[in-house]
């Protein structure tokens, strides 16, 4: 099915909950998270799925306060579809998206995919010593 043939939505009613439960918990960036976590997550977000047909193939959501900030977060499109766009087809709905233009700052964080993120006009920080963190690697440890 070339690209066209699937679609991105933030209908949340549409994304497929278990699919990206399973996607995430295995992810190097949130192994084993929690259903619950993933549920309240999205809820709490802007979200993002690429369906081909009716299977969810891809994901991404953003945390913002819709006026100055975002983070993106959770970004991934399954092995079989990559190499077909969709990652980049996705930034870019995501950077069209109404809700989130005129922001200040627009955050990732990512191991291996600064390449695609600089596409998009991502940068490695300006001023890193101006930026602090609260890091909990065992967070998932006591989530419900």
């Amino acid at each position: 099915m070339p690209p066209n043939e699937y679609t991105v939505t933030t209908d949340k009613r549409r994304l497929d909950l278990n699919a990206i439960h399973a996607f995430l918990s295995q992810a190097y960036w949130s192994p084993g998270v929690p259903m619950a976590v993933v549920e309240k997550a999205i809820e709490n977000s802007l979200a993002f799925g690429i369906f081909q047909g009716n299977e969810q193939v891809g994901f991404a959501r953003v945390v913002t306060d819709k006026a100055t900030f975002a983070y993106l977060a959770d970004v991934y499109v399954l092995e079989a579809h990559r190499g077909k766009g969709l990652s980049k087809r996705l930034l870019e709905e995501i950077q069209a998206h109404e809700e989130l233009q005129g922001l200040r700052r627009f955050l990732l964080a990512t191991k291996d995919a600064h390449g695609l993120y600089a596409q998009f006009g991502f940068k490695e920080l300006a001023n890193p010593s101006r930026m602090m963190e609260m890091w909990n690697p065992n967070a998932y440890n006591h989530a419900p």
